[in-house]
């Protein structure tokens, strides 16, 4: 199936989310920076990292692999001329992330911010498990539903329209069940609410193993 991501040009995307009546790209970058801090990861891989929000964080001593996955070839080629010379060990791949397997070693460390409202959640997950290190850390932030606010927020990015009929939000409840199914221990939830209105929850997970070898 075609993805609608792909005939998205980042400038419109980029343009989109730092809209002052959207305001998704700082609280994303905002989120992604406060977990770095919190679990103090050594690798890192971001999932739907379009060009790079946030990665500006992942400048730390303590990370010594940042890894970036994007399904559009055009974002993840402007992350590189972004950041490649910024962040130390920056590996960066064209990938759809519900596809088996992930193209990248696993990680301490990932952030998944409004990627599984437009992914087959198990399949996704099961990706997600298979290169994350044993005790690791998934962090995604769910978007949640609305009746006063439309699912894409109006913009005169006209692009972005096309998002509304892949747009599939998934229930921190229904996230939670699945997740744990495959072995993901929930750590914390946290909810968030913009002035557009909209709101979302910030889910991060651990997943179990019998030796830890991720300290925190």
């Amino acid at each position: 199936m075609h993805s609608p991501w792909l005939d998205i040009p980042l400038t419109d995307y980029e343009g989109h989310m730092s809209l002052p009546s959207v305001s998704q790209a700082e609280m994303l970058a905002k989120q992604f920076a406060e977990l770095l801090t919190e679990f103090y990861p050594p690798s890192v891989a971001v999932i739907g990292c379009a060009g790079g929000n946030g990665f500006e964080h992942a400048r730390s001593e303590s990370i010594v692999r940042v890894v970036g996955v994007d399904i559009n070839p055009h974002y993840i080629e402007t992350l590189s001329s972004r950041y490649a010379k910024e962040v130390p060990n920056l590996q960066l791949y064209v990938a759809d992330v519900q596809q088996f397997p992930l193209p990248f070693e696993p990680v301490d460390f990932i952030y998944a911010a409004l990627v599984f409202e437009y992914v087959a959640l198990i399949p996704t997950l099961l990706n997600l498990k298979a290169v994350c290190r044993p005790n690791g850390v998934l962090a995604v932030v769910l978007q949640l539903p609305s009746k006063a606010v439309a699912p894409v927020s109006p913009s005169p990015f006209t692009s972005l329209l096309s998002l509304a009929t892949a747009m599939k939000l998934v229930s921190p409840s229904d996230f939670l069940a699945s997740a744990s199914e495959l072995g993901f221990v929930p750590l914390s939830l946290r909810q968030i609410s913009l002035s557009s209105g909209k709101e979302f929850v910030v889910q991060v997970f651990h997943l179990q193993a019998a030796n830890n070898s991720f300290k925190r």
